[in-house]
């Protein structure tokens, strides 16, 4: 026999071996008596998740590490959604990101020079509800007294 037809057959019996075991844990994993239900239920999580937008959970504006984790959350979230094409949710993470920043207007100058113009358009347009939402939710949390964000911070 010669080397190649050795090695062809090595490789035709190791993708045998790794289709049975592929069938074998695929008829386990079926005949699984919860396997329909978990299956079903998985389903429908990811149907509600996706029909639902997503409520921001804005971090405790009193503690300072949890807004620098939150910030930094947001950037790389709208960062990631922007490459990713999801244009609406990157700008939503970015929006986030700009209201809880110390200095706004250092951020905004980076993110302009970054982003494309449509996409910084965006951006600003939806900042001043971001902050909005960012105001009302301070105010809840503090009973009423909470910190203001000046609009012109956010714009």
């Amino acid at each position: 026999m010669s080397k190649v037809t050795t090695i062809g057959i090595a490789a035709a019996g190791a993708g045998l071996c790794f289709l049975g075991y592929c069938m074998y844990f695929d008829r386990k994993r079926r005949n699984d008596p919860d396997f329909k239900q978990k299956l079903r239920e998985r389903r429908k999580m990811a149907k509600t998740h996706k029909s639902q937008p997503k409520a921001q959970q804005l971090p405790d504006l009193t503690n300072q590490e949890a807004m620098q984790k939150f910030f930094l959350q947001e950037v790389q979230m709208g960062e990631e959604l922007l490459a990713a094409g999801d244009i609406e949710q990157g700008v939503e993470h970015l929006s986030n990101a700009v209201a809880v920043c110390g200095q706004p207007q250092q951020l905004l100058q980076v993110l302009q020079q970054t982003l494309p113009p449509q996409v910084f358009q965006l951006l600003v347009q939806k900042l001043p509800s971001v902050g909005q939402r960012l105001m009302s939710s301070a105010a809840a949390a503090a009973g009423g007294e909470g910190p203001t964000i000046e609009e012109d911070d956010l714009e």
